[in-house]
């Protein structure tokens, strides 16, 4: 049995969400300074600038994490490759290639405490259930319960890649399960779309995760190029369907 004190009660550690069995803390302050940073971690953290980490309580559960986002466990917690044999690893292999990701995510299986390192990004839990297959953008994912199934999607169409500024493959999450994210903005900083057999459209690549029902293509913003000089948007990202969007506005 292993007891852990100086975790749920510190002081310092201040939870800011949670779902399942999944919490996310937040450091007041960063009491690890010299007089040389003091200057930095007080401005820091006057503006949000905070160290976050996520602990999961591991209850037979298994939860696959991006390669190294572990810091430590305790209890009966056991760790997998995350790959079943060799052309296993071979799709993973070109699936990292593609999206940006680790080869390998390990999986970790068990009955006690997970935590992750600390990440000055800010962190987002996602039903996953409720998106039915959601489209994460590059980076963004972290971990995820092991029922959800990943999988390399690719775009509808060539221009999407080379003009949206995308790229041409993403990871996609589907099942019911927990989906924990890195994000440069904080959840309260993001807008969300619900179209009901709609359309979206976003000048840049603001969008962060989408459901994989959306078509995603790039186009004028304007039926003629006159008009696209004279509104000086050129070309912008478009989502038709019926789906979710999350867009940040930074």
């Amino acid at each position: 049995m292993v007891k852990c004190n100086n975790l749920y009660d510190n002081q310092n550690l201040k939870q800011i969400a949670a779902a399942g069995n999944v919490k996310v803390f937040e450091y007041q302050r960063d009491l690890s300074v010299t007089p040389q940073t003091a200057v930095t971690a007080y401005y820091s953290s006057e503006m949000n600038l905070r160290k976050r980490q996520v602990l999961i309580e591991l209850n037979g559960t298994p939860w696959v994490l991006q390669a190294g986002a572990m810091q430590w466990t305790a209890g009966n917690v056991q760790m997998g490759s995350g790959i079943k044999g060799v052309g296993d690893f071979l799709g993973k292999a070109l699936s990292s290639k593609v999206t940006k990701e680790t080869t390998s995510k390990p999986e970790y299986t068990g009955t006690g405490l997970l935590m992750l390192e600390p990440t000055y990004k800010h962190i987002i839990l996602l039903n996953v259930g409720e998106w039915g297959s959601i489209v994460l953008e590059d980076g963004l994912f972290l971990a995820c319960e092991g029922s959800l199934q990943q999988k390399v999607v690719a775009r509808s169409n060539i221009s999407s890649a080379a003009l949206g500024g995308e790229g041409l493959f993403n990871l996609s999450l589907t099942g019911n399960g927990i989906a924990v994210l890195e994000s440069p903005v904080p959840m309260e900083e993001l807008i969300e779309f619900e179209l009901d057999n709609d359309e979206v459209k976003i000048d840049g690549n603001m969008a962060i995760a989408w459901s994989n029902s959306l078509q995603f293509t790039v186009e004028r913003s304007s039926k003629s190029l006159l008009g696209s000089a004279v509104s000086g948007e050129g070309l912008v990202n478009v989502f038709r369907g019926t789906g979710k969007i999350l867009m940040s506005p930074l």
